[in-house]
């Protein structure tokens, strides 16, 4: 995807690392009327069951990485990429353009106030951030992040550990935000965080539609 402005409505790229706390925050937009366009759960109906991705899954990388069910073995081949590099970006070939692709659909069609992107790997990809008005990072201490995921997934801390390792430093992340949200374990303080930059992502929604008329 190019590293342009590609949506004509006022919109706001989402990231932070794994266990940071994006669903939460971006629910809570949500449910204040952004537009939300998770791009991970666009990866997960793509790599489901009779998702658009898995044919080409399978003539890449085989019946193993795949569940009776036939969807993608996620376990199988996070422990698969994380060792061998090219497997990575073989796979990264595969669903990043079918993801640009719903993603634009997505955005075309939403009717919220504004446009919300959830990129978990939005300050890895160096062209997100050049394509949405602004970017707001969920931030929290990385030894939160580990025992968050480690309690959420039931994975080692090792596990865990090398999946950190594979994303953006904290603070490469802080480094491109406009906004952050410190979600630290206070509900209430990133509830209260979310209103104020609803309000703010309003107001810029506003504006960027007028300077665009």
């Amino acid at each position: 995807m190019e590293p342009t402005k590609t949506f004509h409505r006022f919109s706001v790229g989402l990231t932070g690392g794994i266990g940071s706390g994006k669903s939460l925050v971006a629910d809570q937009f949500a449910q204040l009327g952004a537009a939300v366009i998770d791009t991970d759960l666009i990866a997960h109906q793509l790599t489901g069951a009779g998702g658009a991705a898995m044919p080409a899954i399978r003539e890449s990388f085989g019946d193993s990485f795949l569940t009776s069910e036939g969807a993608l073995d996620r376990a199988a081949m996070r422990t698969h990429v994380f060792s061998d590099p090219a497997a990575r970006k073989q796979l990264e070939a595969i669903l990043h353009p079918m993801i640009a692709t719903q993603t634009r659909a997505q955005a075309e069609a939403a009717t919220g106030h504004y446009l919300m992107f959830v990129v978990p790997l939005l300050t890895e990809s160096g062209q997100w951030k050049h394509r949405v008005d602004r970017v707001l990072v969920v931030d929290c201490p990385e030894s939160l992040q580990l025992s968050r995921v480690m309690q959420r997934n039931q994975l080692s801390a090792d596990t865990v550990q090398a999946i950190m390792d594979t994303q953006a430093t904290r603070a490469a992340r802080l480094a491109i935000a406009d906004d952050v949200i410190v979600n630290d374990g206070a509900l209430a303080t990133v509830t209260d965080a979310v209103l104020r930059l609803h309000e703010r992502y309003q107001r810029l929604a506003s504006e960027h539609s007028g300077d665009s008329e």
